[in-house]
C-alpha cells in the first residue's frame, strides 16, 4: 500500500467546519507551547470530540474509521506488533484483509511510524483511524500479563526447587527488585488494574495454586500454578504490609500502597491458614478516579432528589444499607462531596478508610490498639462535628452513640448489613438500641444493590427462557414488553462474560410521621405493612424492572438480586 498523503489536520477539520480558524490557531498556539498532537489539543479544549477529529481525519484521507468500542480484538494478531511499539505509534494490528494486515492508527499520517510498522510487521499493511482513548483501552486488554504472569510462576518454581528456601533472606540481599516472586506480583497487580479487578484471591489448593480475579463482582480464573510457590509469594505480601512472617496458624491482616500504571492503589490483605497453606485475599482500592457524584450514581430522579433535600438537614441518622461489596461506601462519600462546604465540619470514622475526601477529617480504626469505633466516636463528638460518617453499625454501643449523635444536633451517616430497607430498623432494635431512638433519630434508609450492567460492545436482543419467562411474568412484565431485552454474546471488550462495569438499583424509606408511628408500635408486622405500602412501586426490584426494559442488564442478574432479598 502506497504511504497515505502527509495533511495538516487542522485544516482538514477547519475544511469541514467542525472548528473555526481561531480556535485552530488557539490550538496550534497550545501545541507549540506543549508538544503535544494536534487532534489531543482540540479534544482537551472542548473544540472538537475523539470521534470528529478522527472521523474528519478518515473521510480526508479516505480511508476507514473504525470504532473500537464495537470491535472484537483478535488477540493473536494484535500481538503481532510489541505492547512497547504499539504504544509508541499509537497504532493496533486488527485483521487480516485481502493478504494485508489492517493497522489502526491514531495518526495515519505520520510517514515516519507508517514506515516503521511496516518494517516491524514485515508485511503490507493498510491503514484505518482509530479513537486514541479506545486505542489504549484495546491495547490494555490485548496485551494482557496472563502469558507473563504465568511464565513468571514457573520461573519461581523452578528456581524454588523441591524444597523451600528462606525469603527473609532474600529480603535483604541487592537485587531482590529482579527477584521472580517480585516480578510476579507486579505483573499480577498491574493485570488485575487493567482489567478493573476490585479483589485477587491466591488459594492454595491440593498440588496446585489458583489466583483468581474479582471481576464486575464475579471471580474468574486469572492462573493455576505449582502450589510451592505460595509461601513465597504469601511472604513476600507479609513483609510489605507489616505483618508478622513467623505467625502462619492464625488470620492476619494489613495494608500496603502500590503504584500501579502512574495509580495509586491502596490494597487490603487479609491472610487466613487453609489445609493446604495460607490463602491470601487483597482487596484494590484506586486512589486516584474513585470518587462518584450523586448524579452518576444511577438513582431514579425523585429519590435523589428527595435524598439531597434530606442531606442538607442539620441532625438525624441516614443509612445506607445491603451485603457487602454493594456500593454502599460509594452512595455515602458520593453524599459527603456533595455537602462538603467550608462551613461544615465533617468526621468520618472508617475501617478501612476507602476515598480520600479533601477537606474532611478521616479517622482509621485500629483494633489492635483498642481505637475501636465506639472509642473513637465517643472522642469525635468532642471535635465539634456537624456530620459523622460512621463506617458500620457493628455492635450496640455504636449504634447508641451513633443515634444519640443525630438526637442531639448531628448529621449521622452509616451503614448496616441488611436485605432491604424496612427491616433496617428492626436490625437496630435487634442490636439492642431503644426502639423510641431508632424511630425519632432516623431519617431515610437506603437500600441498594449492584447489577453487572449488559457490555455495549456485543450488546445483542434476548429471548427469555421458559424459567425467566415464569418469573417475569409474577413479576407482571409481559411477553409483548420483552423488545428491549438484551444480553451479551461475550467479546474482548468484556473478556468473554457479556458483563461491563455495574450499576446501582435503589429503594429509599423515609421516616415520615406515619412510618414514626408504626415503628413504636409493637407489632412487627404493622410495621412492614406501612413500610411496604410506602415503598410501593418504588422498591430496588421495580428499579431494576425499568433498567431491564431498557436493555442495560440481564434477566439472570435481576432474578440474582431478587433472590437477595426474598424471604
Amino acid at each position: 500500500m502506497a504511504r497515505p498523503e502527509r495533511n495538516r489536520l487542522g485544516d482538514l477539520i477547519v475544511m469541514q467546519k467542525i472548528i473555526s480558524q481561531e480556535q485552530l490557531e488557539f490550538a496550534l498556539t497550545q501545541q507549540k507551547r506543549t508538544g503535544r498532537r494536534l487532534g489531543r489539543v482540540l479534544v482537551e479544549n472542548g473544540f472538537a470530540t475523539e470521534d470528529q477529529v478522527s472521523e474528519a481525519l478518515a473521510k480526508q484521507l479516505d480511508i476507514p474509521f473504525i470504532n473500537l468500542k464495537y470491535y472484537n480484538i483478535n488477540l493473536d494478531l494484535i500481538r503481532l506488533l510489541p505492547e512497547s511499539q504499539a504504544r509508541r505509534f499509537h497504532a493496533i494490528v486488527l485483521e487480516v484483509r485481502n493478504g494485508q494486515l489492517l493497522v489502526g492508527m491514531v495518526d495515519p499520517a505520520d510517514l515516519f511510524a507508517f514506515d516503521e510498522l511496516t518494517r516491524l510487521l514485515k508485511r503490507d499493511i493498510s491503514i484505518a483511524v482509530v479513537n486514541e482513548s479506545q486505542l489504549l483501552e484495546s491495547i490494555d486488554r490485548g496485551y494482557r500479563r496472563t502469558e507473563e504472569i504465568t511464565g513468571l510462576a514457573h520461573q519461581l518454581s523452578a528456581d524454588l526447587g523441591e524444597s523451600y528456601i528462606d525469603f527473609g533472606a532474600l529480603t535483604d540481599s541487592a537485587g531482590v527488585e529482579d527477584a521472580p516472586v517480585v516480578k510476579l506480583l507486579q505483573t499480577m497487580f498491574d493485570d488485575a488494574t487493567q482489567v478493573r479487578a476490585s479483589d485477587i484471591h491466591i488459594e492454595p489448593q491440593e498440588g496446585r495454586l489458583v489466583i483468581r480475579f474479582r471481576i464486575d463482582g464475579a471471580l474468574h480464573l486469572q492462573m493455576e500454578a505449582d502450589n510451592k510457590i505460595g509461601p513465597a509469594l504469601v511472604l513476600r505480601l507479609k513483609l510489605m504490609s507489616g505483618l508478622d512472617i513467623s505467625e502462619k496458624r492464625l488470620p492476619q491482616d494489613g495494608r500496603f500502597q502500590v503504584r500501579v500504571r502512574a495509580q495509586g492503589v491502596d490494597v487490603r490483605i487479609a491472610t487466613c491458614p487453609t489445609q493446604n497453606g495460607e490463602a491470601v485475599v487483597m482487596r484494590l482500592l484506586r486512589q486516584e478516579g474513585g470518587m462518584v457524584s450523586l448524579d452518576n450514581l444511577g438513582m431514579p430522579a425523585a429519590m435523589l432528589q428527595r435524598f439531597r433535600e434530606i442531606i442538607r438537614r442539620s441532625n438525624g441518622m441516614i443509612l445506607v444499607t445491603g451485603p457487602t461489596g454493594s456500593g454502599k461506601t460509594t452512595t455515602l462519600y458520593a453524599a459527603l462531596a456533595e455537602i462538603n462546604t467550608i462551613d461544615q465540619k465533617i468526621i468520618t470514622v472508617e475501617d478501612p478508610v476507602e476515598y480520600r475526601l479533601p477537606g474532611i477529617n478521616q479517622v482509621q480504626v485500629n483494633e489492635k490498639i483498642d481505637l475501636s469505633f465506639s472509642r473513637v466516636l465517643r472522642s469525635t463528638l468532642r471535635q465539634d462535628p456537624d456530620v459523622i460518617l460512621i463506617g458500620e453499625m457493628r455492635d450496640e454501643e455504636t449504634a447508641q452513640i451513633g443515634l444519640r449523635a443525630a438526637m442531639t444536633g448531628h448529621l449521622v451517616f452509616s451503614t448496616l448489613h441488611t436485605r432491604d430497607a424496612a427491616r433496617t430498623l428492626f436490625r437496630l432494635v435487634d442490636m439492642g438500641t431503644p426502639r423510641f431512638m431508632v424511630a425519632t433519630s432516623v431519617q431515610a434508609v437506603i437500600a441498594q444493590r449492584l447489577l453487572r450492567r449488559v457490555c455495549e460492545s456485543c450488546r445483542s436482543p434476548y429471548t427469555p427462557n421458559s424459567q425467566e419467562a415464569e418469573w417475569l411474568k409474577n413479576e407482571g412484565v409481559q411477553a409483548e414488553q420483552w423488545g428491549n431485552l438484551a444480553q451479551g454474546r461475550g467479546c474482548s471488550h468484556c473478556n468473554g462474560t457479556g458483563y461491563h462495569g455495574r450499576m446501582g438499583v435503589y429503594e429509599m424509606l423515609e421516616m415520615g410521621r406515619e412510618m414514626v408511628e408504626a415503628a413504636a408500635h409493637d407489632s412487627v408486622q404493622h410495621f412492614m405493612q406501612v413500610a411496604n405500602q410506602k415503598l410501593q412501586g418504588n422498591t430496588m426490584l421495580d428499579h431494576g424492572l425499568e433498567l431491564l426494559q431498557q436493555g442495560k442488564t440481564s434477566v439472570a442478574e435481576l432474578m440474582r438480586i431478587s433472590n437477595q432479598t426474598e424471604e
